[in-house]
């Protein structure tokens, strides 16, 4: 077992040097690893299975690579996108819980509907602003967050450092024009199984 994980981190250091110090290659999360406060260990683990949850979900029908975005923190697996069927729904949560070290699922796939552009265009409106507003604050660390917008809902997934940073994040959401609802999935470093030292 510690062989396995020596060699991991061996192969994690070759491909680390590849893309600098973003993980958005790597590890898929879009956090800087050097700004993560998950352990290096933890960070593989979650690339590793988001890695297989992609094989699986690829396996089991191509299409979905495209419309299910999937997000892993601390073994725990969050759905978004568009399927078309409530059994597409269903299929991929059984799939997402046969991933190893899976600590929980939590889906907000929604069932797709006709192609919308005013509204598609209005939600990529909304995540440009959160994310800016993200970016341009000092009390928030914005490559520690995801942001999804969905019919004027605002799905955050991410780390923050306390609860201040989380309240910071949840008001700014909840500010900008036309926003419905903000769902959050945002642990706190002291909610990780294991963090950096």
């Amino acid at each position: 077992m510690k062989i396995k994980k020596i060699f991991l981190l061996f192969i994690f250091i070759i491909l680390s040097g590849c893309v600098g110090y973003s993980s958005t290659g790597v590890l898929g999360t879009g956090v800087s690893i050097a700004l993560d406060p998950r352990s290096l260990g933890t960070q593989i683990d979650d690339s590793l299975m988001q890695q297989n949850l992609r094989a699986k979900l690829v396996s089991e029908d191509k299409g979905y690579i495209i419309s299910v975005k999937t997000k892993i923190l601390d073994g725990r697996i969050f759905l978004t996108g568009k399927v078309k069927s409530v059994e597409d729904k269903l299929k991929i949560t059984k799939l997402a819980w046969e991933v190893k070290g899976a600590r929980s699922v939590k889906n907000d796939l929604q069932i797709k509907e006709k192609f919308d552009f005013k509204r598609s265009a209005k939600d990529l409106l909304i995540t440009s602003q959160l994310r800016t507003a993200l970016i341009t604050s000092k009390k928030i660390k914005a490559v520690n967050y995801n942001i999804d917008t969905y019919k004027k809902k605002i799905y955050i997934y991410g780390i923050a450092q306390n609860k201040t940073e989380r309240d910071e994040v949840v008001k700014e959401a909840k500010q900008i024009l036309d926003v419905e609802d903000v769902i959050t999935s945002i642990f706190l470093v002291d909610d990780l199984r294991v963090i950096k030292k």
